[in-house]
C-alpha cells in the first residue's frame, strides 16, 4: 500500500492548485446549492472566491485554529479551548 506525503511537513496536500480547506469550502457550497437550488448556485463562485481573499489575510492554518476556537475541531494533545488552567 502506497501513500503520498508532502515533501515538507509545512507543505499541504494539494489537488491541482487547491488546498484541502479550499476543497472543503467548494464541496460544502456545492452540497448547499444542490439541496436548495435557485440563487444559491452563486455560492459556487462567491464563497470560494471570498474564502480565498480571507485566507490571504491570515497566516497558514488559521481555519483549523478557528474551528478549534469555536469547539468544532479538537486538536490532539492539546487541552480544550475553554480550559482556563492547564498543568503539564
Amino acid at each position: 500500500m502506497q501513500c503520498r506525503f508532502p515533501q515538507y511537513l509545512t507543505k499541504p496536500f494539494q489537488v491541482l492548485w487547491f488546498e484541502p480547506d479550499d476543497l472543503a469550502v467548494m464541496t460544502s457550497s456545492l452540497i448547499v446549492a444542490n439541496q436548495f437550488g435557485g440563487y444559491l448556485w452563486l455560492l459556487l463562485i462567491v464563497l470560494p472566491w471570498g474564502y480565498s481573499h480571507l485566507k490571504r489575510q491570515y497566516p497558514r492554518g488559521f481555519l483549523r485554529h478557528l474551528l478549534y476556537f469555536i469547539g468544532l475541531a479538537p486538536m490532539k494533545g492539546y487541552p480544550t479551548f475553554f480550559e482556563s488552567h492547564f498543568q503539564e
